[in-house]
């Protein structure tokens, strides 16, 4: 037996950044796009400190080891391997970004710092400076105060030393403006254009910003502070769920510091002014970088109107047999569909939603939300539904994590329209991502609904890949209503005939369909288990998972992160093979495929094998009872499976190796998935119509 049984789960998930690293340092992904996939490598860095690594930090304070929790390693060994794979990942980080900025030269493209600015750049600037710039600047001087200024973890810091004439050393805080794109786009000059990031405007003015000050020299480094960012909920029964969450959020900006990050020339003393002025000891995470941080921004970075260099987008395929300008409930009311964003259009969920909204016969619409686009349509259409006399009942949930002051900004506003607001239940997130409405028909409510694997939210769709099943199924929609009976009353537990429900339920429904595929194994019955999912790391289902494995079940997982379960190991997990695809959608569906001896199961969830969605949140997972969707979403995993392009094989090396082409033609899995739904699309175009 194999000595290690799990992978733990921080180091997984490193491990899946550093897949976003290497599309980055991919050649085949066009320049601008490889420059976002440095800001999107940067971004997941900052929360995994504000979560994870300081959830593992506030238990080593503890004086708890965490073993128990954390698949045998303690709370202080994570702290100090994280750091050092941080440090790695940060190293090559910078090798990467300077291959590319090296490349965009080639293509005429230069990103410029204060030392290569020309005459007519400068006089661009010194406009730029004083119009937009200026007025923007927060700069503190820090010797005299006599407290300490809280740097916010979202924003970067130019730390200033200053030597005046009589060697007295000041130092002053200039924070970089966020409601600025960091990158200035300059005149182009001889066919050749040019960017300067605002940390280096700033460090080209730095003169007249302290030009009141009579210096030797001036000088400015970037340091930027990552905090904990746990929510600590007041218990005070007088105030709303709005107000607690609200409060919570604001008291983040000064949750403790868990991450300082800082340009590495900088001057000793400034450093060390610094960690001790922010009481930054050797225990939180100190990390040596590069002249810039917050490279998250480099997924904003302009387009320069050099769309060769990006990805080319793809125009979002029909559904077979809807219509955005027809009755979508006509439609549902005879037969299921899928819509896989963003492969199809996510419109036809607005669609339905402003349908029912107008609809005189339309009572009702409940639905659960979790992340919202910046400007929702759903918030739209609901509010719209709402002055259309309709009830309209919305579960808003208020802790989804850096979403808070969004979801309560949309709360207060659907509050003054009339909606009813849920806000969820007291140590239970709601993730389930269900709508269902009413209409009256002949009498009676029949229930119309949507069941999805992803959030509700247009702007994601763009780029996230998940699957909405859209249903007049009456049971499925019966199950539905009773989860929003359950918010309104949580201590009663309901029965469900046809959906899985978290935390009630998910977890023993997934071992009994294991346990059946063990058996049908053991009677020599050929059967098999596919699974979709972006996280497992609950050491109960993977124990299970290896239980199946040695019964003989042959196990297919397609994990995008975290994947705690060693595949293939002789003797514990040898008939299971696991993969990671990391591209330019993010995979993010989850569908479960239980082979049953030939009578296959289909579900889709909300729900990853992670022991939060399977105890501590409101998930759902829906059974798939149409034929042509079940072929559908099988047809979608094997397309995947058959991938041989931005595939990478999970394994105990964290070594993320990609899954070979052994002289097979390349196959890259989202790009075939489009061309699967092309051909859907094109195929419906050639049947004849029939004439009346």
């Amino acid at each position: 037996m194999y000595e290690q049984k799990y992978i733990d789960r921080e180091k997984s998930w490193l491990a899946f950044n550093a897949r976003v690293l290497q599309e980055a340092a991919d050649n085949t992904v066009p320049l601008l796009d490889r420059l976002r996939f440095v800001g999107i490598f940067s971004n997941n860095l900052d929360e995994f400190f504000r979560v994870r690594y300081a959830a593992i930090r506030r238990l080593s304070l503890s004086g708890i080891s965490g073993e128990k929790y954390l698949g045998g390693i303690s709370a202080h060994q994570l702290i100090k391997d994280i750091t050092e794979i941080v440090i790695q990942q940060q190293s090559e980080s910078l090798r990467i970004l300077g291959n590319i900025e090296s490349e965009l030269e080639s293509e005429n493209i230069f990103i410029i710092n204060e030392t290569q600015i020309t005459p007519k750049q400068e006089c661009f600037l010194k406009d730029f400076y004083m119009q937009k710039l200026s007025p923007e600047l927060v700069t503190i001087i820090l010797n005299d105060l006599a407290v300490f200024p809280v740097l916010k973890d979202t924003l970067g810091y130019l730390a200033v030393r200053l030597e005046l004439a009589n060697d007295e050393i000041r130092y002053a805080l200039i924070e970089i403006p966020k409601n600025i794109n960091r990158f200035v786009v300059l005149p182009s000059e001889d066919e050749k254009q040019y960017v300067i990031l605002i940390d280096d405007v700033i460090r080209y003015k730095l003169k007249s910003i302290f030009n009141i000050f009579d210096f030797k020299s001036v000088s400015a480094h970037m340091i930027k502070i990552t905090r904990d960012a746990q929510l600590d909920i007041d218990s005070d029964l007088s105030k709303s769920m709005l107000e607690k969450i609200a409060t919570s959020v604001k008291d983040r900006r000064i949750g403790e510091p868990v991450r300082f990050i800082y340009d590495s020339q900088i001057e000793e003393d400034t450093l060390h002014f610094f960690l001790d002025k922010m009481k930054i000891v050797e225990t939180d995470s100190i990390i040596p970088g590069g002249r810039y941080h917050n490279r998250r921004d480099y997924m904003s970075f302009p387009n320069l109107g050099r769309y060769d260099l990006l990805y080319k987008p793809n125009e979002p395929m029909p559904v077979p047999g809807l219509s955005l300008d027809g009755s979508i409930l006509e439609k549902i009311s005879k037969k299921d569909y899928l819509v896989h964003a963003p492969y199809q259009s996510f419109s036809y969920l607005t669609k339905f939603l402003r349908e029912a909204a107008l609809d005189p016969k339309v009572t009702s619409i409940k639905i659960t939300l979790y992340r919202l686009a910046k400007n929702s349509q759903i918030i739209s259409s609901l509010i719209n539904a709402a002055k259309n006399g309709k009830k309209v009942v919305v579960q808003i949930e208020l802790q989804a994590r850096f979403d808070e002051a969004s979801n309560i900004s949309y709360a207060e506003q659907m509050q003054t329209e009339g909606i009813e607001l849920i806000f969820g239940i007291k140590g239970l997130k709601v993730h389930s991502k269900i709508c269902v409405i009413e209409r009256l028909e002949d009498g009676k409510n029949r229930r119309y609904g949507f069941i999805s694997t992803g959030n509700f939210n247009e702007s994601t769709a763009k780029i996230y890949t998940d699957v909405t099943l859209l249903t007049c199924h009456q049971g499925i929609l019966k199950d539905t209503s009773k989860i929003f009976e359950f918010f309104d009353i949580n201590y009663r537990v309901h029965r469900y005939k046809h959906l899985i429900v978290s935390p009630h339920y998910t977890r023993t429904k997934f071992i009994k369909l294991i346990d059946r595929e063990i058996l049908h194994a053991l009677a020599g019955r050929k059967t098999h288990i596919k699974l979709k999912m972006n996280s497992l790391s609950d050491f109960k289902m993977i124990d299970k998972l290896y239980e199946a494995s040695n019964a003989g079940v042959k196990i297919q997982l397609q994990v995008r992160g975290i994947c705690s379960l060693i595949p293939g190991i002789p003797g514990m997990s040898e008939n299971i093979e696991a993969i990671s695809i990391v591209d330019n959608y993010l995979e993010h569906s989850r569908v479960y495929i239980f082979g049953n001896a030939g009578l296959t199961e289909v579900y889709i969830s909300s729900a990853d094998f992670m022991t939060r969605n399977l105890d501590g949140r409101v998930e759902v997972t829906c059974p798939i009872y149409d034929l042509e969707i079940k072929k559908e979403l099988i047809d979608n995993f094997n397309l995947a499976w058959k991938g041989n392009v931005k595939v990478r094989y999970h394994s105990y090396k964290l070594d993320n190796k990609y899954k070979p082409k052994n002289n097979h033609a390349p196959f890259r899995a989202q790009f075939e998935t489009y061309k699967y739904y092309q051909n859907k699309a094109a195929a419906l175009e050639e049947v004849p119509q029939k004439v009346n």
